[in-house]
This record gives C-alpha cells, sequence and structure tokens, in this order.
C-alpha cells in the first residue's frame, strides 16, 4: 500500500500540480461475493465482504465546472465539463467516475469539478468489483469535495444509479454495498428486497481466503449479464401471474417454485428460476453454519452453489470451471466456486495454509494445460467499507 500511495502523491503533482494540502485521498475497497451470485437484482440475499485491496482517488478542488480523470493502468487522460456529461465508450474506465459526478449533480449536490486521480491494486474486470470501488471512491470525492454529508446509503444507492442509468449495466446493489458497508473481519449477510443487513463473522481459522483470476478479460456492459436479468424478469412475470403478491424471484421457497415451475415453458427458464430460489436458501444456510464455525459446511455450499451457476445459470465457462475442477481435487481445499457476474473474472476458495504451495501449482498447472492461460492468486483478508484516508495517506 505504501508504494501505491508513494507513486499516487507523485503522479498527482504531475497530473495537478498545486499545494498538497488541497488534496485530499479517499479509499474503496473492492468486494468478494462469498456465495449468492446473481441474486441481488432478483430480491435474495447475498454474502459478499469487502477486501483490503482496493482504489484510492486522489483529488483536488477545480471552480471551473470541468473534471479531469487519469489513471495508474490508463495512459489517456480524460478531460469533460461536468454539465452535458454522457457516456463513451473510449473514456473506458472514465465512464465510472463521470457517471457518479452525473448522477450526484442530479441529485442537486453542488459540485464544481474536480482533478480526479485513480491509483490501485484490484485487477480490473476480475469479479471483485473494480468498477463498484472506483464509484465509491468518487462517490466519497464529490460529496466531500462539495460540502455535502449523505449517509454512506445515500452514497451507495447513488453509485448504483450511475452503473444502470449512466453505464448501462442493470447491475443489483450488492457490489456498492458492500464496497460502502463493508466491515473487517465480517462479511455482510444482506437482504437485497429490504437492505436489511447483518455483519457475519468470517473466522477461518487456519484456512485461508484465496482468489483466483482467470485472466481472462470480459467486460460486465457487454457481457450475458443484462440477458440473464431479463431472462428472471420473464420468469417472475410468469410466477406473478399465479402469485401476485410475488415482488422478487428469490422470495419463493422450494416448494413454492415447484408450483410455479411447470408455468415456465423455457427450459432455461426453468433452470433460471431454480438458481435463484436455491442459492438463495444456500446463502441463509452459509450464513448460519459461519455463525455456528461450520467451515466445512460453509466450504460445501461454495461447491453447490458453482454446479448452480455452471448448470442453472450457465454463466461459467471453461476457464471458471477447471480451476474450480482442480481446486476440489487438491486436499486442503474446502470450497471452490465462481465469483462475480461469470464469463471469466475469479474464483473464491478456502485452503487450509499448509496446502498454499500445493494449492496453487496444481491449480495453476491444470489451469495451464487446459487453456494456455496462467491464473493469478490472492491470499487475501476481508476489510473495511470506502473511507477517506487522506491523513493516513500523507503520513
Amino acid at each position: 500500500m505504501d508504494d501505491v500511495l508513494r507513486r499516487g502523491w507523485r503522479q498527482f503533482a504531475a497530473f495537478s500540480p498545486g499545494p498538497a494540502k488541497d488534496v485530499r485521498v479517499f479509499f474503496a475497497p473492492g468486494r468478494v461475493n462469498l456465495i449468492g451470485e446473481h441474486i441481488d437484482y432478483n430480491g435474495g440475499h447475498v454474502l459478499p465482504a469487502a477486501l483490503k485491496e482496493g482504489t484510492w482517488v486522489f483529488a483536488r478542488s477545480r471552480s471551473d465546472r470541468m473534471a479531469r480523470f487519469a489513471s495508474f493502468n490508463y495512459p489517456k487522460v480524460v478531460v469533460a465539463a461536468i454539465d452535458g456529461l454522457t457516456y463513451r465508450t473510449e473514456d473506458d474506465y472514465a465512464n465510472y467516475p463521470k457517471g457518479v459526478v452525473w448522477a450526484a449533480l442530479c441529485d442537486q449536490m453542488p459540485f464544481a469539478g474536480a482533478d480526479f486521480l485513480f491509483v490501485g491494486n484490484l485487477p480490473s474486470r476480475a469479479g471483485l468489483s473494480s468498477s463498484a470501488s472506483i464509484e465509491m471512491a468518487t462517490a466519497l470525492a464529490v460529496a466531500a469535495l462539495s460540502g455535502s454529508a449523505p449517509s454512506r446509503l445515500q452514497l451507495v444507492k447513488l453509485a448504483q444509479w450511475a452503473e444502470n442509468a449512466f453505464v448501462g449495466v442493470n447491475c443489483g446493489i450488492m457490489d456498492q454495498f458492500a464496497v460502502g458497508l463493508g466491515e473487517a473481519g465480517h462479511a455482510l449477510l444482506l437482504n437485497t428486497a429490504t437492505l436489511d443487513y447483518e455483519p457475519v463473522p468470517f473466522q477461518t481459522g487456519d484456512y485461508r481466503l484465496v482468489i483466483v483470476n482467470t485472466n481472462k478479460q470480459r467486460g460486465l456492459a457487454d457481457s450475458k449479464y443484462n440477458e440473464r436479468r431479463a431472462e428472471c424478469e420473464a420468469v417472475l412475470a410468469i410466477v406473478r401471474d399465479r402469485m401476485p403478491a410475488v415482488r422478487h424471484l428469490a422470495e419463493l421457497s422450494a416448494d413454492e417454485w415447484e408450483r410455479c415451475a411447470n408455468d415456465v415453458e423455457s427450459p432455461a427458464g426453468q433452470r433460471r428460476g431454480r438458481h435463484v430460489v436455491t442459492e438463495n436458501k444456500r446463502v441463509i444456510d452459509a450464513a448460519a453454519a459461519l455463525r455456528a464455525g461450520r467451515l466445512p459446511a460453509f466450504g460445501e455450499l461454495m461447491n453447490q452453489s458453482h454446479l448452480s451457476l455452471r448448470d442453472d445459470y450457465e454463466v461459467t465457462g471453461i476457464e471458471l470451471d477447471t480451476l474450480v475442477q482442480a481446486a476440489w481435487d487438491v486436499p486442503g481445499c474446502i470450497g471452490a466456486r465462481m465469483t462475480g457476474a461469470g464469463f471469466g473474472g475469479c474464483t473464491v476458495n478456502l485452503v487450509h495454509a499448509d496446502a498454499l504451495v500445493r494449492f496453487r501449482d496444481e491449480v495453476n498447472r491444470r489451469y495451464r494445460d487446459a487453456t494456455g492461460l496462467t491464473a493469478a492468486f490472492y491470499v487475501s483478508e476481508i476489510g473495511a467499507g470506502a473511507r477517506e484516508v487522506t491523513e493516513e495517506a500523507r503520513a
């Protein structure tokens, strides 16, 4: 982290010359979803956690209603008038903070412009919510620089709205919620229909949380994410013909779904609905297993989740399936599943500390043999949510 911040100060001084005392720094973590995939937009329960890795944004106010965006990872500086912001494909990552500025102005936040520099240690487009991390860091910066004091939940909703309405990805609220409200050492059991949530201690003893990146790049906006959401909405419309009071697919119990499933003529629709209902139940059971310290039971629920995402929701693919199958075959790994939207990205694994080297070597060998790609391995920890870190960054 110290190296990231030192580089950030140097690059920001070159990008936006001026007194260092006028610069403020904000941090938003990435997130890993431990279990509960593709059900946040179906009104289900999810169990994400904030990571210690994330995005820092260095920001300095402007008064000319202009915004400038720079990043460690992209050579292009994006400059835009904040009045009349539009999505531009060529602006790449900058569309996410542009969207937040746009949403803040729509929300009547008195923001007059700023220079923003983004630095971080999250792999891009890997299913760890680098986009939500950028959005929440920007939202904190825009609110602070404009002298506003919205609640953290208001900023979470604003960041989600930016991604939905400006970027064009119909994501649910899970990513921004976990990034904005995460607690160190805890997962968040979140009811996405009501936004009620409970911190659940994530104590793994001798086991480590290992994130494995497929290094297969995929853009969420142009994946099948929106297609899956539309399929679920079509299934919900059929269910509501029988049960008008149902607002979300994840409200259904297994018995209720069985009574409705035959009304869904599409075999794909039946599979999508089955995943939503069973995954919601797995999340609730997984939180109970963590509370009781039953880590093997939690790991088995992770495994079942991946099978459902592979067979019923069909969002895995050869890269993710190869990583997960290889992980299952390594002694000392008690749970493995894809995490994030799928179609590439990452897996999340629970691996005994004594098996970490063997896990990395065997999984990477099998993955390289099957795909020609080399995976990246991160032994990660659960961190806290988004916050201002100006004083910490100056130290």
